[in-house]
């Protein structure tokens, strides 16, 4: 089996401007919702990673006539909320948590059975976050014994709506919750602990579904409507340009555009930490593009600080603490993170991962149960395993910025599924990075 490994030289400064790749979370909910709707739906700057693309792949094996993608371009032939096939086989979501949790919601509103399957990793992560809910609406599916996939999903249950408050702020739950409540009789309603990402609800009333929001904490959907399709402009994901936001912070000299960024307020967070550490970041020429708020965010040099990160920030960041701590190794000081326990399951336990990732770097990082202590200092050169984690694999990358010598990350073969050429365009605004393959 290949190996993917990244090689980066230390130093150097970021520079230019660059667009990153488009919006995971958008394009995944983009082919669903087009695949669910009545009618024709364009997409443009669609994610062609591989987790998107194993959502794309799943719809098109359920009948749903699917055009590209080409440069971001696709098309979708919508068969309605009733109009999905049977697969004739399991659908693999490959390393995508997103595409199994939000599927398990559609999927146990149809008629037919169906079995979600993925990658090692995928199969590892926790599953009764989703299936336990789902029952209380009425599906019947079945997990391994630990709850995780493969799923078996049992059609024609007669769903119905239910009150359910998350024990656990996560957008992926309440968005398997409100796809579910599309095929259930009654209101469905989800309330969460903290705002987690709202893109599921904003896409819902893009195409043409009634959505009822009370207050920033609880979301409602009645079943029975109808998707209508509509364009979809997919922005680039803050997530991507969550690297270069911390590179260019990290590095003197650097002077960065990151241009068409989506600055849903749900996902801010890590532009509000890294100004909190006291970054020199400019939110530019903010619009609204498909129903999402965008903008051009330019980045320079300027010296961090340690803070305790205000866990009112924790949901609105989860998926770009791996490159906070990198800037925190970098900063002044020591910083604190509590509330993140959802970081231990994720692609990897991103806690720990990172923890020993600096740690072989010579930064001091102490893992606790629910966050991490970092203490600022000098980055060594030196080898971090990135256990196939797509964001520790960029984030480490990142920090040969400030390291004293080279750093080699290995297992990076996933950096695909969020972020296709990410060396290529790396490259191009000056971080010195190659690749090896074994």
């Amino acid at each position: 089996m290949t190996s993917l490994t990244f090689l980066i030289e230390p130093g150097g400064a970021l520079r230019g401007r660059l667009r990153v790749p488009g919006d995971k979370s958008i394009s995944h909910r983009a082919i669903m919702f087009g695949a669910l709707a009545e009618g024709v739906t364009t997409i443009t700057g669609f994610l062609e990673g591989e987790d998107c693309l194993a959502t794309l792949t799943a719809f098109r094996t359920m009948g749903v006539g699917i055009i590209g993608p080409t440069q971001g371009q696709v098309t979708v032939q919508g068969v309605g909320l009733s109009g999905l096939r049977a697969p004739t086989g399991p659908l693999d979501m490959g390393n995508s948590g997103t595409s199994m949790r939000l599927m398990a919601g559609i999927l146990a509103g149809q008629a037919f059975d169906t079995v979600l399957t993925g990658d090692a990793s995928l199969t590892r992560r926790p599953m009764r976050r989703v299936t336990e809910p789902l029952a209380m609406m009425g599906a019947r599916m079945t997990a391994t014994a630990t709850g995780a996939a493969p799923l078996h999903l049992h059609g024609g249950q007669r769903l119905k709506g239910m009150d359910y408050a998350l024990p656990v702020a996560s957008a992926q739950v309440k968005s398997c919750l409100l796809l579910a409540g599309l095929y259930a009789e009654g209101t469905t309603r989800v309330t969460e602990p903290a705002p987690t990402r709202d893109h599921t609800e904003r896409m819902l009333e893009g195409f043409g579904y009634p959505v009822q929001r009370e207050g920033d904490r609880t979301v409602a959907v009645t079943g029975g409507g109808r998707l209508t399709a509509t364009a979809i402009d997919v922005p680039a994901d803050l997530s991507s340009a969550a690297f270069f936001l911390v590179g260019a912070s990290l590095a003197p000299g650097s002077d960065l555009l990151l241009e068409h960024v989506g600055v849903n307020p749900t996902r801010t967070g890590v532009i509000d930490i890294l100004r909190l550490m006291g970054a020199d970041l400019q939110v530019l020429n903010p619009r609204q593009a498909g129903g999402e708020p965008v903008a051009d965010l330019r980045v320079r040099y300027a010296p961090l600080h340690g803070v305790r990160i205000p866990e009112a920030l924790v949901p609105l960041a989860i998926d770009e603490f791996p490159a906070l701590f990198i800037a925190a190794a970098c900063a002044e000081g020591v910083t604190v993170l509590a509330g993140a326990e959802e970081l231990r399951v994720k692609e990897s336990d991103r806690i720990q991962v990172m923890a020993e990732g600096l740690t072989a770097l010579g930064v001091a990082a102490h893992p606790t149960a629910d966050g991490i202590v970092i203490h600022g200092g000098t980055l060594a050169g030196g080898a971090v395993e990135s256990h196939g984690d797509h964001r520790i694999a960029m984030s480490f990358a990142m920090a040969a910025l400030r390291a004293a010598g080279p750093i080699t990350i290995r297992d990076c073969a996933n950096v695909n599924t969020s972020f296709p050429g990410f060396v290529t365009l790396a490259r191009s605004v000056g971080l010195r990075v190659a690749e090896s393959v074994t």
